[in-house]
């Protein structure tokens, strides 16, 4: 048995794993959010807030950790503040990664922390909940060159995400190329039926609660407003004419 993409948990009838570098995807957010405000030089503290995806879903909870491992430092000396010390996964997960959802916490987090405060970025872990937070931003007059928008980032590359991208209201989205996944899985597939080796890179990380699943980890592609043509229209992954 191969896991597609989610790890199959609490059994030990899972023979392997393939999906996507999840801790990695939370890290290039994270990072992404580091970089657009240079922490690293920055005189005084920018504010944040968190999101993650639902706390059902295993993938979730590996690109929070993702996120947690390159921000927290900034947290720690200062550089980066969270208003709402809303840090907890339980507080900031969305249930089922709903848009609607995500733009109610963000409606809620901008009246009770932000009334006389700008919120400098959103670690927004999926496209769908980006769509939700930019929407409770505008709402309150983010998108102005007296209230510019937020560092936000996303994951998957949809298509309003993507236009959002080129627009200037969100920073940058993780591709997740489902091609190279599906071509992965069949040449694991492809190895199990010809007795061959199958091919992994990690078998130490995914533990699905009763043994540690060999896995084979693809490596996701950073987003932005520079190499959106190529990455996603070059490659053929979208047309052009999708993104306007």
């Amino acid at each position: 048995m191969i896991s597609y993409d989610r790890l199959i948990r609490g059994t030990r009838d899972v023979d392997y794993y393939a999906t996507f570098d999840n801790f990695g995807v939370g890290a290039m957010m994270a990072d992404s959010v580091v970089k657009s405000l240079d922490l690293n030089n920055r005189k005084t503290p920018a504010n944040a807030e968190i999101f993650a995806g639902s706390a059902d879903d295993n993938n979730a909870h590996v690109v929070y950790d993702g996120m947690l491992s390159v921000i927290k430092p900034y947290m720690d000396n200062g550089k980066l503040v969270v208003r709402s010390k809303q840090l907890a996964f339980d507080k900031v997960a969305t249930f089922r990664w709903d848009g609607a959802t995500a733009q109610a916490r963000m409606d809620n987090l901008l009246s009770a922390y932000y009334g006389n405060a700008h919120v400098d970025a959103v670690l927004s872990p999926y496209d769908g909940i980006s769509v939700g937070i930019i929407s409770s931003l505008k709402g309150v007059g983010y998108g102005t060159a007296q209230q510019p928008m937020p560092v936000i980032t996303g994951q998957d590359a949809e298509i309003p995400s993507v236009k959002a991208i080129i627009r200037g209201d969100q920073k940058t989205t993780v591709f997740k190329d489902t091609r190279e996944l599906a071509k992965a899985t069949v040449e694991m597939a492809d190895a199990v039926l010809n007795k061959k080796t199958v091919p992994v890179n990690d078998t130490k990380t995914y533990n699905n609660g009763v043994k540690v699943v060999p896995t084979y980890l693809l490596k996701p592609v950073l987003v932005d407003s520079g190499n959106w043509k190529t990455t996603l229209v070059a490659s053929g992954y979208y047309k052009e004419a999708q993104l306007k």
